[in-house]
């Protein structure tokens, strides 16, 4: 097929939501290892507010398009690729950076390495709405924090599209997920999508609380996506030996922990990105093996608050970046 015109997303400038432009590009033929990709669906992640403001220690180079997961229709594939058509409906699973393929657009070149094949169950919406959230969960909870059956794990930013995911892969796993929220807005939302417990972080001491439900444990795994003051709470709720994965820092101010709580527990502090671990091909293979299985199993779905559409960019922007949101915001083009 010959080269086509599309619209995308672009910023020239790092700032607020108001330097998301919508523009038109000229999207040509994929090369030998990828697919070009008619998208429908586009998920929004925080790390693309992070690009987008500036504030991410990786700035692109200026202008750039952002977007970390979609899904939609093979329109076209590379000479390489073998096992997908034209035609196919399939997602992105995200073992990429968040600026390195124009996702927020109408077409797209796409890995092939990265389609999973979406479910006739599942709606394209749906579809762009699961693999950053399942797939970040799955690397902290599996693949890097080795979660066990009757284990318990504190998910903070539990509303979050992430949390909600790590909620039901503790659950298919058999260990028991703690809920952090800030409020008690969304307290029964979290025990009706199997929270085993939920502890809002703004009413009263958290690590009293977690031991509490705990009766006196402590928690084997910490999931944070916030960091900052609250992790010394964290730990002092972890049991001995136990693990904290950090994977995002909501929170502006500095994580500052004392190191006697590290090492008179045995404690370990890890980071962890969904990007790193895909890029080696067995943990790609095993993620995608893992959700499709809970997907079928319908013990995995994905949690939307709101849709928007491709003109929309900004307001969504906005939304996400309010906090407010329960689950995932789409795009749908």
């Amino acid at each position: 097929m010959p080269q086509e015109t599309s619209r995308i997303v672009r910023i020239h400038e790092f700032g607020g939501p108001q330097v998301l432009r919508i523009e038109e590009t000229v999207v040509p033929p994929p090369g030998p290892d990828q697919v070009r990709l008619s998208i429908r669906a586009i998920g929004l992640n925080r790390t693309e507010l992070t690009l987008r403001s500036g504030r991410s220690p990786a700035k692109p180079a200026l202008p750039t398009s952002l977007g970390f997961e979609a899904a939609g229709v093979i329109q076209e594939v590379g000479s390489s690729v073998s096992g997908w058509r034209i035609g196919d409906r399939v997602a992105l699973v995200p073992a990429y950076s968040a600026a390195e393929y124009a996702l927020y657009s109408e077409l797209a070149l796409v890995p092939a390495r990265s389609l999973v094949a979406v479910p006739e169950s599942q709606s394209f919406e749906q579809a762009a709405a699961t693999w950053a959230a399942f797939g970040t969960a799955w690397a902290g909870l599996v693949a890097t924090g080795n979660l066990q059956a009757g284990q318990t794990v504190l998910i903070t930013a539990a509303s979050s599209s992430v949390g909600l995911a790590a909620i039901q892969i503790a659950r298919r796993i058999g260990a028991l997920p703690i809920a952090l929220t800030r409020t008690s807005s969304k307290v029964e939302a979290l025990v009706a999508h199997g929270a085993s417990e939920v502890i809002t972080t703004s009413e009263g001491d958290v690590s009293e609380k977690i031991m509490d439900v705990t009766h006196g444990k402590g928690a084997h795994l910490v999931l944070d996506a916030v960091g900052g003051p609250g992790t010394a709470k964290l730990l002092q709720a972890t049991t001995t030996g136990g693990l904290l994965l950090l994977y995002g820092g909501l929170s502006p101010e500095p994580t500052v922990v004392a190191p006697f709580q590290i090492f008179a527990r045995n404690l370990t502090i890890r980071g962890f990105a969904l990007p790193a671990i895909a890029r080696e091909d067995h943990q790609l293979a095993a993620l995608k093996s893992f959700v499709l299985e809970g997907l079928a199993e319908g013990m995995f779905t994905s949690v939307i608050d709101r849709t928007f559409s491709f003109e929309q960019i900004q307001e969504a922007h906005r939304f996400l970046e309010s906090g407010a949101q329960f689950g995932k915001v789409v795009i749908t083009v």
